[in-house]
């Protein structure tokens, strides 16, 4: 099925839907208008651009998957050697990878169970 409407008209009809696919909203006012409006997209699912830009940043910077495939490897071929440095550089990735979990989290402004 399809619809002719002016310029004007769709212009109105996008603006109406607010976010909603105009099918979506077309159905919803012609048959349901009574029911709460179906769920809009996310047309943006980043609410903070700011925790977005900083988690890129320290990915960019970061040499941490060249560094844990390293380690990867040494653990896989029996060669990693357990000192004391190993172990502050795994617990450094560590660190890393929740800082950048946390301001993934916050920008994209889901909950997560802790």
């Amino acid at each position: 099925m399809s619809l002719r409407v002016t310029f004007e008209e769709k212009a109105n009809l996008e603006k109406a839907a607010a976010g909603m696919s105009l099918s979506a909203y077309i159905r919803w006012k012609l048959f349901d208008p009574s029911s709460p409006p179906p769920h809009r997209r996310g047309v943006f699912p980043v609410k903070d651009h700011r925790a977005l830009a900083q988690l890129l940043a320290m990915l960019g910077q970061s040499r941490l998957a060249n560094n844990v495939n390293q380690l990867a490897k040494a653990a896989n071929s029996g060669s990693l050697p357990v000192t004391p440095d190993t172990e502050e550089a795994l617990l450094t990735a560590v660190r890393e990878v929740s800082e950048m979990r946390a301001l993934l989290i916050k920008a994209l402004d889901v909950d997560v169970a802790p």
